[in-house]
């Protein structure tokens, strides 16, 4: 059963399947709260632009496809802020041409007798060298680290920039710094899953992490695990199948999702008959576990889309405020980082 483990290609996989799978849901989780979910995949595109020079420059293709996707990134973010095009006509435009010049460069680097581009499109992590590994290794670091020190400012960014903007928070910087992990993220996965079925990992996750998690830091936390889970079991199950590692990294992504989605769908309806027997069960409180929203001169919990104030358990009548209603959204992300912006 473990005899996977004496094979040396098969150590490298699954130690960058563990890599890509700690990377991608943390950094694509701020993508998820910014609705941003599609970016992984324009920038893979763009990515495989940087491979095709990469090769017909006799240059490493992880460097130029890291270069290529970082100045997308920028310009995206570019056009999106200071630009009259919105942010989805941008995606739109680095999707195309991305593929337009990648289509026309890889041409070139066919007839020049570089490598197969299939490894990067549907991903060839049974391939990847020592050297490479500690490539992957440095990039996943990058990643993880950077969205762990940064979490409570990019959380603040990505759920409410005008509010950022107000308090002092940094948010053109900030969302360059999360569009240049994006393309980190993007070519650090490509040999994995390929650079076809980046956005997967970066979204699955982190869908099936806010049916688990109560709060943000628990949501990105269950999709790491989650996302370490099914890239180890992914690539160790395509060893003893024999099919694609990136094609199965992804299917036990969505088989986790679709568990977990029915899981969460059976507890709904149970505390649904438990909530018309005997009341609301559960006493809201700091630290409870659910979205705080300052209401006039107290605090309400949001839970399963209404509102409901402290210790009574009193089951208020609306969903959240929207934006503009007069109620400022208080989460615990948000308010700590306008803190320490604040104390600077």
């Amino acid at each position: 059963m473990f005899d996977m483990f004496q094979l040396e290609a098969m150590r490298h996989a699954l130690v960058a399947a563990l890599l890509v799978g700690a990377a991608a849901p943390a950094v694509g989780v701020f993508l998820v709260q910014r609705r941003l979910s599609l970016i992984g995949d324009g920038l893979g595109h763009v990515s495989l632009a940087g491979v095709a020079i990469g090769v017909l420059t006799d240059h490493s293709p992880i460097v130029t496809a890291l270069i290529a996707a970082v100045v997308a990134a920028g310009l995206v973010e570019f056009i999106r802020v200071r630009g009259r095009t919105n942010a989805d006509v941008a995606l739109a435009v680095m999707f195309y041409g991305g593929i337009a010049l990648g289509v026309v460069l890889l041409a070139r680097a066919t007839s020049a007798g570089g490598l197969s581009i299939e490894q990067y499109l549907f991903g060839s992590i049974l391939t990847t060298a020592s050297d490479q590994l500690w490539q992957f290794a440095a990039l996943a670091v990058v990643a993880v680290g950077a969205t762990t020190i940064l979490r409570r400012r990019l959380f603040a960014i990505a759920n409410d920039e005008e509010y950022a903007k107000s308090v002092g928070l940094p948010v053109m910087s900030m969302n360059l710094l999360l569009s240049v992990l994006t393309s980190v993220t993007v070519v650090l996965s490509m040999r994995v899953i390929g650079l076809l079925l980046i956005s997967a990992l970066m979204i699955l996750p982190n869908a099936t992490g806010q049916l688990l998690g109560r709060s943000f830091q628990g949501t990105t936390i269950w999709a790491v695990l989650i996302g370490c889970v099914c890239g180890f079991a992914g690539v160790g199950s395509s060893y003893y199948l024999d099919t694609p590692p990136g094609g199965t990294v992804v299917l036990a992504a969505v088989a986790v999702f679709l568990i977990a989605s029915t899981v969460a769908a059976l507890v709904r309806i149970t505390r649904s008959r438990r909530l018309r027997r005997g009341g609301h069960p559960h006493v809201h409180q700091d630290g409870c576990g659910h979205d705080a929203l300052l209401h006039g001169d107290h605090v309400d919990y949001v839970h399963e889309g209404h509102r409901h104030t402290a210790d009574t358990g009193h089951h208020a009548q609306e969903a959240p405020h929207p934006a503009g209603a007069g109620h400022t959204a208080y989460t615990e992300e948000l308010a700590d980082a306008a803190a320490q912006e604040e104390h600077r």
